[in-house]
């Protein structure tokens, strides 16, 4: 709300929201804007262009549907939706309808992701090995959904703005030790080209680490997000192995140089993302972080849960 209301092209109309005490402190807030318990209230409104659905991952498909069939762009918490299916068919919806879909991957808005993506594009790190993610914390827990599906999106949505290229299969492991769905679980998956990804995510850690390790073949790269300076960290270390002539083991060569931290970009992801989607309907261009990079996150989430079941089958996608 805060965001949306203080960017210069939006104007909030309407704030549906089923807690009688979120209501209350909505409408103190903004004494301005209609505060309804009826979601209704807003898709069918005549005045309102855009809907943000931000809600339990259940309800995104019942009034992602509703609000592109009233003729309203939308903006979607991630994961986009429940099940493949479900997004295709928003997809598919929208297309028709010339709407637009922008599905709330923020991590692609930070300084931070934005300055690997540089540094990838500009051949720094070289060609990619590995993506390896710890995002863990003490709860909160989910009651519609585990914690691969709460946690996971953020890193499978990076994964899939900076790699450029789709999982060929995945892996998932994991266990339910509370509410019935998994609070702890671990997600390995293969790319093209030797590329390997991990994801080690869980609602049950006694501390809050959110750190992700990118190696390449000439440089490795440490992003800290919970660091207040120097969030990422560019290492000049590498490997090389040489077989020489006549000689039968592989002689293998470390290289460690410096280390240094770009500057990154001061902004609120949220708000930048937000002023991107205004300017997207306004301009008519077809967002990055589309209805299509979010139902190929839900894919890899869909594969995952089936590997689960299975404790740690193979799926390929």
């Amino acid at each position: 709300m805060r965001n949306l209301a203080s960017l210069e092209g939006s104007q909030v109309i309407a704030i549906a929201e089923i807690s009688p005490t979120a209501r209350k402190r909505a409408q103190k807030a903004y004494p301005g804007v209609l505060v309804t318990a009826n979601a209704s209230d807003v898709i069918l409104s005549t005045e309102i262009d855009m809907v943000a659905v931000v809600s339990p991952v259940w309800t995104h498909y019942e009034l992602a549907k509703a609000a592109l069939e009233n003729g309203k762009h939308v903006f979607v918490e991630k994961p986009f939706t429940s099940n493949a299916q479900q997004g295709e068919e928003l997809i598919n919806l929208a297309l028709q309808k010339n709407l637009k879909i922008m599905v709330d991957h923020t991590f692609l808005f930070t300084g931070a992701v934005r300055k690997i993506s540089e540094l990838l594009e500009e051949g720094t790190l070289g060609n990619l090995y590995y993506y390896d993610s710890t995002r863990v914390n003490l709860g909160l827990f989910q009651h519609d959904i585990n914690v691969l599906w709460d946690l996971a999106p953020h890193d499978l949505s990076i994964m899939d703005y900076l790699i450029k290229t789709s999982p060929e299969a995945i892996v998932a492991t994991g266990e339910r030790h509370l509410n019935g769905y998994e609070d702890v679980a671990f997600m390995t998956l293969y790319f093209p080209e030797k590329v390997i990804a991990h994801i080690n995510v869980n609602w049950l850690s006694p501390v809050k680490v959110r750190t992700t390790l990118i190696g390449g073949e000439k440089r490795m790269l440490v992003w800290n997000d919970l660091e207040a300076d120097e969030k990422v960290k560019v290492y000049d270390k590498g490997v090389k192995i040489t077989n020489r002539e006549g000689v039968y083991e592989l002689l293998v060569n470390y290289r460690s140089g410096d280390m240094w931290a770009p500057q990154l970009e001061q902004v609120e992801a949220l708000h930048h993302e937000l002023s991107y989607f205004v300017d997207c309907i306004s301009s008519g261009e077809e967002p990055f972080n589309n209805g299509c990079a979010g139902l190929r996150v839900v894919k890899m989430l869909e594969a995952a849960n089936e590997s689960l079941k299975t404790k740690g089958t193979l799926v390929y996608l």
